[in-house]
């Protein structure tokens, strides 16, 4: 773009002159005074406060989300304590039943191998009962009463194994069902735990993301879990049986 140079006589010249003669701007503003540039080409003076009031609307802004930011970190806080404080307490429920499993499994085992000596003492029983009855045909009358007396015993004895055994059984039969019972409850607890892991760790990922919806995400599984240990803790009919027989 060439430049226009106006001197004191009012005549363009070629190049800017270093020292303008007396006048020369007085002759340039009167010049300019009647020109009406585009509006492209118009100069607009930056009001500083104009700046002030940009950076005050940024750093409100700014508060704004900080606030929100920690207000959200305070409902995810709150929130895991609570889920600790929970997750705690049904951890020491579930101890309690695991140990009660051992037990009725230890239990069952005992009673079946009574059950098994049971048996094998039975059987004796049986077959001296049996020898008994063999050899008494191959004595004299007269000494028959001995073998008749013997017979006897050893039958009182096969059916007093029998009876026990029958009850062995039975006990046996009650540990399992105790047991199942057990690991009924331990099933909750167990997804009650996968839950709250998975929902803590949403929760982690929100702290990080600062996403609102996020944590109304994390309440999904916070839910299940919250349930779930409801019911092993006061022993609610709450068992998704297809879930749990994918996960065992």
């Amino acid at each position: 773009m060439s430049k226009l140079i106006v001197s004191s006589d009012s005549q363009p010249t070629g190049c800017w002159s270093s020292a303008p003669r007396p006048g020369a701007l007085t002759h340039l503003q009167d010049g300019l005074t009647g020109l009406r540039f585009p509006a492209r080409h118009r100069f607009m003076d930056i009001d500083p406060q104009d700046l002030i009031k940009i950076d005050d609307k940024d750093d409100a802004r700014e508060r704004r989300a900080d606030r929100k930011g920690a207000r959200l970190n305070t409902f995810v806080a709150i929130t895991v304590a609570l889920l600790a404080t929970f997750m705690g307490i049904c951890k020491v429920k579930d101890d309690n039943i695991v140990q009660a499993m051992q037990q009725a499994q230890a239990d069952k085992l005992d009673h079946w191998n009574f059950y098994q000596a049971r048996n094998i003492r039975q059987d004796v029983a049986e077959a001296s009962v049996t020898q008994l009855k063999l050899a008494r045909l191959a004595v004299p009358a007269d000494k028959a009463a001995g073998y008749d007396e013997a017979i006897q015993h050893y039958q009182a004895k096969a059916v007093q194994e029998a009876q026990k055994k029958q009850a062995l059984s039975a006990s046996a039969a009650e540990d399992q069902k105790n047991y199942d019972s057990l690991n009924y409850r331990d099933d909750q607890f167990d997804l009650s735990d996968a839950a709250l892991a998975i929902a803590i760790s949403l929760l982690a990922v929100t702290a990080l993301t600062r996403l609102w919806w996020m944590y109304w995400l994390s309440w999904l599984p916070i839910g299940a879990g919250v349930l779930m240990g409801l019911s092993g803790l006061l022993g609610w009919a709450v068992h998704p049986d297809t879930l749990t027989k994918l996960l065992s």
